[in-house]
């Protein structure tokens, strides 16, 4: 109940960000809950299997791939964006097949393979997805105000489902099963965990809110192109948020997503040159000193309390 109660009032104080009217906030925030969706979707697979996948700018990119072309055909807006989560998920079930059997650092270099692979076969169809020129989505007639709070109420949409399929996932069969599997797989499959088919539903579940994120971001940014959705930065942000929030946790992902954000535009801002080697740097410090994520930091000081507290008695 805890959780749900947080998600409802995190959510609630989002939504009362386009009274305060500014359009860079709006941005900021739309980036910000995107980045949740995106970093909660590894989480599924990365921090609760403890399978380290660089497969979701595979899944963002197809997303907005398959929703720009068939917006480019005339199918409605929502109906394209749900269709950019049916095919991540689909593509998450045929390559969970091929590289799920393998583990570590393999599976992360089959995974991060995947997106080349999706990134080649949009370049060399320029009849369906523009290629290397990229494509362009309808432009919806709005005004830039309420463009901005379309996609932010959109995007936030998006990431409170996600955030609340976490919450039932963490206490499900399900979550118990990637727990398992994470600890130790060998010892699931004898205990009678089917670790494959828990694994392949943990993958889905990261491929497809990544996938509809995908595609709100195409028609939010009215043009995408494959060095763009098929960024492998894409794939390496949720790793860190995560890492950086909290590793298999609830709002771990959330915390890393604002943390992360705000480096970026700090970063961004005061080293304008030299800001990607910058970041890199901070982010480096930060996992290297808080290896077990924000919320660590506030289990030890409650551990620390309980315990003076119970000395004291």
């Amino acid at each position: 109940m805890k959780n749900w109660l947080i998600l409802l009032a995190g959510t609630g104080v989002l939504a009362l960000l386009p009274l305060l009217g500014d359009n860079y906030l709006m941005r900021l925030a739309t980036m910000v809950a995107m980045y949740v969706i995106l970093a909660q979707s590894w989480n599924f697979i990365g921090g609760l299997a403890g399978y380290p996948s660089f497969a979701t700018a595979g899944f963002f990119g197809l997303g907005a791939y398959t929703s720009a072309v068939l917006q480019g055909m005339g199918v409605p807006l929502f109906a394209s964006w749900g269709a950019g989560g049916l095919a991540a998920v689909i593509f998450s079930a045929l390559v969970g097949g091929a590289i799920l059997h393998l583990r570590g650092h393999y599976f992360a270099i089959a995974s991060l393979v995947t997106v080349e692979v999706l990134r080649e076969i949009v370049n060399t169809t320029p009849d369906i997805t523009g290629g290397g020129m990229g494509l362009n989505l309808p432009i919806m007639r709005m005004t830039v105000a309420e463009h901005a709070t379309f996609f932010f109420y959109s995007m936030l949409a998006v990431a409170f489902a996600c955030m609340a399929c976490a919450i039932v996932v963490h206490k499900s069969k399900l979550g118990f099963a990637l727990r398992c599997i994470q600890q130790n797989e060998d010892a699931a499959n004898i205990l009678g965990v089917n670790a494959y088919l828990y694994k392949t539903i943990g993958f889905g579940f990261s491929a497809v809110f990544a996938g509809i994120a995908g595609a709100i971001y195409a028609s939010w940014v009215h043009y995408i192109e494959p060095p763009d959705v098929f960024d492998v930065l894409i794939s390496v942000k949720p790793l860190v948020m995560v890492l950086l929030g909290g590793l298999g946790t609830i709002f771990g992902p959330v915390i890393g997503a604002f943390i992360l954000l705000t480096f970026e535009e700090f970063v961004w801002r005061t080293f304008l040159t030299v800001h990607a080697a910058a970041l890199g740097v901070i982010i480096v410090a930060l996992v290297l000193f808080l290896p077990n994520g924000v919320l660590s930091l506030t289990r030890e000081k409650l551990g620390l309390r309980r315990r003076a507290a119970g000395e004291k008695r």
